[in-house]
């Protein structure tokens, strides 16, 4: 079983050390696009075209699906994504984890990008899966990229900003940027680090990762043998070892303990 990701960057760092998690046999490829990022700030059309190159690359290595690890390119690319390569490969979008998050009764904030923040796409989420709940639009700007470059005093102003925005009675948080849950601790103890009971953080990487399995009619098997499960990962199209900044994250490192692919 093959599963492939694309992000602009690290972002799909979450979604694929879940995936590894579940089914460790998984071969797995991550297709980035660091000569165009960020996405944030580009068109829906630029956006679109960027993403199907990155996908278009990942196909090439003949996966069994793909995982859309990007809230803005799931926003703007995921239908000319699905249809150019489905149903050959299954295509999995990321969505923000609003439903959980607003089951819990609320109050709630939901972190995003500007782009995302405000946009016509989160708010149809409130309303669907949130009304009748507290909920608080949190734009985080400059916090993606500063993961991504693991720019650690640059992702403690961000957070830090950001948390300054989120209103005192919120008892849970959703990560609407897949790069946020690669800093959750960091979020979480800047929000408020003493809460009792303690913040919640709703990320969309298990839940992805769930899905994609569930597309292939495959089970979850933590215990399954790793044996020659491979990594293979391609920057704008060409095999690249993971990012030095990837290896900065819990994630980054756990899949660099994967067998290269040759």
């Amino acid at each position: 079983m093959k599963i492939a990701l694309l992000d602009s960057g690290i972002g799909l760092l979450p979604a694929a050390a879940a995936v590894r998690r579940l089914r460790p046999d998984a071969d797995l490829v991550l297709s980035c696009d660091p000569g165009g990022m960020p996405w944030g700030p580009r068109t829906p059309e630029d956006l679109t075209e960027r993403a199907l190159t990155v996908a278009r690359a990942a196909v090439a290595q003949r996966p069994d699906a793909l995982i859309v690890a990007c809230n803005t390119a799931s926003v703007h690319a995921l239908p000319a994504l699905r249809a150019e390569l489905e149903p050959g490969v299954p295509v999995i979008g990321t969505v923000p984890a609003i439903k959980p998050a607003a089951a819990g009764g609320g109050p709630v904030a939901i972190w995003a990008t500007p782009a995302t923040t405000g946009s016509p796409y989160q708010r149809g989420l409130i309303r669907d899966f949130a009304d009748g709940v507290e909920v608080t639009e949190v734009p985080c700007p400059g916090l993606a990229d500063a993961v991504e470059q693991g720019d650690e005093a640059a992702v403690e102003r961000a957070v830090a900003a950001a948390a300054a925005l989120t209103p005192d009675a919120v008892r849970a948080v959703v990560l609407g940027c897949t790069h946020y849950e690669l800093v959750a601790e960091s979020i979480r103890s800047a929000v408020r680090p003493s809460m009792d009971p303690p913040l919640v953080l709703h990320g969309s990487a298990g839940a992805v990762a769930a899905q994609a399995l569930r597309r292939l009619g495959a089970e979850p098997d933590p215990d399954a043998p790793r044996g020659e499960a491979s990594l293979t990962v391609l920057l704008n199209g060409r095999e690249a070892p993971l990012p030095e900044a990837a290896l900065g994250y819990a994630e980054g490192r756990l899949l660099r303990t994967v067998t290269p692919a040759h």
